[in-house]
């Protein structure tokens, strides 16, 4: 009976990295779908929960991927409706790697230096990833804030995240160098999840900055997110600073997408979106 796995796309082509990890994570045939929607999706799913007896459902499972965060949460929930008793397979939600990068940089921070009461900043967090990470700390009692360009973007985020975690975010409009460096004046933590070749802050901007406990960038394109860190720093002291880079936490979140994508084989009733897939990363971190 072999593995298989659905890749259910909101984009328009399934993402190849997603192909490639879930051959690594233990799926013997990956099958890709792209440019699926709520109202597109049912004969799919249908397909998935119909064909295989019972005690072998567990043999098929669905990972949903994407650029949009929203778009996959949506997917998700339309593919849950069409479940019923007997009739489900295994699901992952990972829409632009979303949950499994963020869940692996806050299993650093948290190891790292503990999040209850600290005050966190996510800078460019309305990404994606920025929005799962402010969540997954918010959730571990860190005071978070969300910044952007424009304050618009940030209030969504940190509304989104609101309605889908039941946290506060606060959203802040920082939209240069020396807004950012403002922004993050009080924090303890701060975590960069800008765009690619974009650099957020300069070194001057964190480097003596007394409050600072722990710094993550997710960007591994240069020029990284945080001028004066690198993206193999993997929990380096610098200025008295824990440094994460976007290599030095993505060995973990490598790690625990394959372990997910394993652990939707274990039986047909598992439900990955973010809270399963940060303690899965708290506990291999």
């Amino acid at each position: 009976m072999k593995k298989l796995l659905f890749q259910f796309d909101t984009d328009t082509h399934p993402s190849v990295f997603d192909t490639v990890v879930a051959y690594d994570g233990g799926a013997d045939h990956v099958i890709g779908h792209g440019g699926l929607t709520p109202e597109n999706v049912g004969a799919l799913v249908d397909g998935c929960i119909f064909t295989r007896a019972p005690k072998d459902k567990k043999n098929t499972a669905i990972f949903i991927g994407g650029s949009n965060m929203k778009a996959g949460q949506n997917l998700l929930e339309a593919i849950q409706k069409h479940f019923f008793p007997g009739f489900q397979v295994s699901v992952m939600l990972d829409s632009n790697g979303s949950n499994t990068t963020a869940a692996a940089a806050v299993a650093r921070i948290a190891g790292s230096c503990s999040l209850a009461g600290k005050k966190a900043v996510v800078l460019a967090g309305t990404g994606p990833v920025g929005q799962r990470a402010a969540a997954m700390m918010a959730l571990e009692g860190a005071e978070v804030s969300i910044t952007s360009r424009h304050i618009f973007n940030a209030e969504k985020a940190c509304f989104a995240m609101k309605e889908r975690f039941n946290i506060n975010l606060t959203p802040i409009e920082a939209a240069d160098l020396d807004a950012r460096a403002a922004a993050i004046k009080d924090a303890n933590i701060v975590l960069a999840t800008g765009a690619a070749g974009v650099e957020l802050l300069k070194p001057e901007h964190w480097q003596n900055n007394p409050n600072l406990e722990v710094l993550a960038d997710a960007n591994a394109t240069p020029p990284v997110g945080i001028g004066g860190t690198d993206v193999m720093d993997k929990g380096e002291l610098r200025n008295a600073k824990i440094i994460w880079g976007a290599i030095g936490f993505g060995s973990l979140k490598l790690m625990l997408h394959r372990a997910c994508i394993a652990k939707l084989f274990e039986d047909n009733k598992q439900v990955l979106d973010a809270e399963i897939i940060f303690n899965l990363a708290k506990k291999m971190a």
